[in-house]
């Protein structure tokens, strides 16, 4: 008769296994992310033509200590709030829209956006995973604000950020085709995870560095809170706040290129 390690050792082995098999998909998933080819912000502007134009803003971040504040998924109900406190600081941002129960909803807050010197950008129509979608709902994704946008403020949004920063080949054959590039960001808050603006502040005072894009989301009852505080101590440390064109500048976005 089999000892009882005997007939432990087979069970044992295919779970061994299977977490083997686990721990490999979850691996190369990661790998296909963090080797994501993305432009820097101080790559675009060196890849700028000698004959570029003139700088957009009149802040130069060859010589300045540039950041970019970015807030995705809104509008809101705190998004009136949060432009007064911009307005208030003499701070440009870039706001990546949602369509559904968002743009939809707060229509006259995208044309404020607009009116106050913001960039008005694009996250979708109802943040689904693009990398989860057949090629004509990735595009109709991203068409559908687009068009939104364009109704509001009489221009086509020509940034995107794809929900959870998930994007491949396919989304940006189809950004390229509709003449959009995608940006990412290098600070996040995780403020979908806390409403403590305290740690809110703290953790995008501790990531950022000159050239950050960083992450916010003014759907959350701790983010816009957290506004004023993060505002004043980078002016502190020397930081320019721009929108992420003026970050890129003299250089600009290329549809189909990821910038982070």
């Amino acid at each position: 008769m089999p000892s009882l390690t005997k007939k432990m050792k087979k069970p044992w082995a295919w779970l061994c296994a299977a977490a083997v098999l686990v721990a490999a998909a979850s691996l190369v998933a990661f790998s296909q992310y963090v080797r994501l080819e993305t432009t820097s912000p101080s790559a675009a502007r060196a890849q700028a033509a000698p004959t570029a134009g003139t700088l957009s803003g009149g802040v130069d971040c060859r010589e300045a200590k540039c950041v970019a504040l970015t807030f995705d998924a809104g509008p809101s109900e705190h998004s009136a709030r949060l432009l007064d406190i911009l307005k208030e600081e003499k701070v440009p941002a870039t706001f990546f829209l949602l369509g559904k129960r968002h743009i939809e909803k707060y229509p006259e807050l995208v044309e404020r956006m607009a009116d106050e010197g913001h960039e008005v950008a694009n996250h979708t129509w109802d943040h689904k995973r693009l990398t989860e979608l057949e090629p004509d709902a990735i595009r109709d994704e991203i068409e559908r604000p687009n068009k939104a946008i364009e109704q509001l403020i009489g221009r086509r949004p020509t940034l995107m950020r794809p929900p959870q920063g998930r994007t491949d080949d396919t989304v940006h054959d189809i950004c390229r085709e509709l003449g959009m590039s995608e940006v990412l960001w290098s600070v996040t808050a995780k403020d979908y995870k806390t409403d403590d603006s305290e740690l809110i502040e703290q953790r995008v005072l501790d990531q950022t560095d000159r050239d950050g894009i960083i992450l916010l989301h003014d759907i959350y009852d701790g983010t816009v809170p957290a506004v004023p505080g993060i505002i004043d101590a980078l002016k502190d440390r020397g930081f320019v706040f721009v929108t992420v064109p003026q970050l890129l500048a003299p250089g600009k976005a290329e549809p189909g290129k990821v910038y982070r």
